[in-house]
């Protein structure tokens, strides 16, 4: 392991701009420093904004690369070059460990350095929660393609440990999984509450639900506010009817809304962790949650759960936060304490020992003899 200036050790971390592997791999890298890590932060699929840009460039470096993200491609060899490209990153800028926030990125590459992989979430995955059938023919490639990059690294982390059973459940697993949960910063307690749920996702996508909120709109007590994109880069729409749709907006003005709502809530049938119900949490919200089995691990007893394929049950709930304040009060207070377990500095500290685990000098030595 090389030792550098200040004694740091050098991380390449990869991420895209599409989802919450930003924010992900934003709050971790900050919080990475005082565990003794820099990271350079390389990016795949859609350019990320300038906004974006100049977060990264206040933590560490990003370099962008043309390459896409497995999701949205149908072709294995639109992401030739990938395992090369990283290496070739990794060799430049004196890079100690690689850290994969998509695990098929690792198919191809052979790499001296430990490399660790989180599971974020995947096509897979995906699938057997939302449908629980055989995967279509044509997306075995990307099973393969992201068991040959389990199969590749030193570690394996996941979310949730719901995140983790499915991923058992849908893969052939060359080892145990590392379940290190995800993480924000800062506090956002301090807005005054207002009788609005609110919710925020990419909601083309159909795992995020926006059907159970638009219909539950036009009961609802309290009006349903919804933030993010309603049409997905391959043209897939969701048309909204009922709850109002504030299209695309900044972080900034994301946390804004989860300052002042009374209630947030999500409706996702998939979600390997999901970041607004901490979000919301942070901001002493009461949650309304579907009862999926990573809402359940996560926030039982911090949270008001509902059928997520009834807009009837959602509605209950709502009209429940809405007529009693006691209650949504004290919800909002169980999720905020909840919420501090789901700090960056225990996150980044079970990270960095996995990190120090595999830069141990036994296992350098290994590595670099292979």
């Amino acid at each position: 392991m090389t030792t550098h200036s200040g004694g740091y050790r050098r991380i390449l971390m990869t991420l895209d701009a599409v989802g919450g592997v930003w924010r992900y791999a934003m709050e971790l890298a900050q919080t990475l420093k005082s565990c003794g890590y820099n990271t350079l932060f390389v990016g795949f699929g859609p350019q990320p904004s300038r906004s974006q840009r100049e977060e990264a460039a206040a933590i560490g470096e990003l370099v962008w690369q043309p390459q896409p993200l497995d999701w949205m491609v149908d072709d294995e060899r639109e992401l030739d070059g990938i395992g090369n490209a990283i290496e070739a990153l990794a060799d430049a800028h004196d890079i100690d460990l690689i850290h994969l926030n998509l695990p098929s990125q690792a198919a191809q590459l052979r790499s001296r350095r430990p490399v660790l992989a989180v599971s974020h979430s995947c096509v897979v995955t995906w699938w057997h929660a939302m449908r629980g059938e055989p995967l279509p023919a044509d997306w075995h490639w990307k099973k393969a393609l992201n068991e040959k990059g389990f199969a590749s690294v030193d570690a394996i982390v996941s979310p949730s440990e719901s995140h983790s059973a499915l991923l058992h459940t849908c893969y052939r697993l060359p080892q145990e999984i590392s379940v290190i949960h995800n993480a924000m910063a800062g506090e956002l307690h301090d807005g005054v509450k207002e009788p609005f749920a609110f919710a925020a996702g990419r909601w083309w996508d159909e795992s995020k639900n926006a059907r159970v909120l638009d219909q539950a709109a036009r009961r609802a007590t309290w009006p349903i506010l919804l933030a993010g994109s309603t049409r997905s880069l391959s043209g897939q729409v969701i048309e909204l009817s009922h709850a109002v749709h504030l299209g695309e907006l900044s972080h900034h003005a994301l946390l804004g809304h989860v300052r002042r709502a009374g209630v947030v809530v999500s409706p996702s049938l998939y979600e390997p962790f999901g970041l607004l119900p901490l979000e919301g949490a942070r901001a002493g919200a009461a949650l309304a949650l579907a009862d999926i089995p990573t809402y359940r691990e996560l926030w039982e007893g911090c949270a008001l759960f509902f059928d997520p394929h009834d807009p009837d049950t959602l509605v209950a709930v709502l009209d429940r936060y809405a007529s009693d304040p006691a209650a949504r009060e004290e919800m909002g207070r169980r999720a905020l304490q909840r919420s501090l377990a789901y700090m960056p500095h225990n996150q980044a500290a079970a990270m960095a020992n996995l990190y120090d685990f595999h830069l141990a000098p036994a296992k350098a030595s290994r590595a670099g003899g292979a």
